[in-house]
């Protein structure tokens, strides 16, 4: 059975696990080594069955350990060549056996799941997310996405969970202490994506077969999870689908989900 458990999602730092019988990644290491051991220690996994860990892209809140994990535990680490570039500290330390390149659209394997990278519209190198396969099933993430593109959305039909982003609610976005730029670089179309737009997406999403959805990235300044999850229950309903189209949960900053069954 594939399933899915966020270690830890929002502006401060993100990792999350895909795993089934027999194999076990990580979608990138934005905290330091020592939390997502403990992280996974506390969902009674041993960061020796890790497999691999794929890269979405290089800013520190989801690359921070990518370098440490690899070095200290010989793992893996997935990126396409553009983010290995952006990243020559980390790249340093991963040793040259564990550093693998992926290619955008392009399918690849790590054990018995099977990937696609889907480029997404961020201000980074080449961004991207990634869509799981495993068991029959469909994983899709797509965090740092500044708005859904019609390839992004493509690339999210046919899942049966998605791990969407929802950093930001526009009105508390004008009334925080960041400044203009910032402000200007978050609501952008490469910035962030909003609550409203992950509603209306997962919405959209829901007659291509999407079972569950967790919000994830949320900002710190700029959002709250009951905002959040409010958002997206009041996007469905707008959209004609009643609350329980869907089971809708919000990853946690700090600690990690329960783990999610993909059926």
């Amino acid at each position: 059975m594939l399933k899915f458990c966020s270690l830890y999602s929002g502006s401060t730092g993100n990792s999350l696990l895909v795993k089934n019988d027999n194999t076990c990644i990580l979608v990138d290491a934005g905290v330091s080594g020592i939390k997502i051991v403990e992280a996974l220690n506390s969902i009674n996994i041993d960061i020796s069955q890790i497999d691999a860990i794929l890269v979405t892209h290089e800013h520190t809140d989801h690359i921070k350990s990518v370098g440490t994990l690899s070095k200290k535990y010989n793992i893996p680490v997935f990126a396409n060549k553009e983010t290995w570039r952006a990243m020559p500290t980390e790249e340093k330390k991963v040793p040259i056996d564990c550093q693998k390149t992926f290619t955008i659209d392009t399918n690849f394997s790590i054990g018995s799941l099977e990937i696609c990278a889907f480029s997404i519209p961020h201000d980074a190198a080449n961004p991207c997310g990634f869509n799981i396969f495993g068991s029959n099933k469909k994983i899709s993430i797509a965090t740092d996405v500044g708005h859904i593109t019609s390839s992004v959305f493509t690339n999210l039909q046919n899942s049966s969970f998605v791990l969407l982003e929802s950093n930001y609610d526009p009105e508390v976005l004008k009334c925080s202490s960041y400044p203009y730029n910032l402000k200007r670089r978050i609501a952008g179309p490469n910035g962030h994506l909003p609550n409203k737009e992950a509603g209306d997406t997962i919405s959209k999403l829901i007659d291509s077969g999407l079972k569950s959805v967790m919000l994830g990235h949320l900002s710190k300044e700029n959002n709250f999870p009951e905002l959040a999850h409010q958002t997206v229950l009041d996007e469905l309903i707008s959209n004609n689908y009643s609350k329980n189209s869907v089971n809708l949960y919000v990853a946690s900053r700090y600690e990690p989900s329960a783990f999610l069954d993909v059926v």
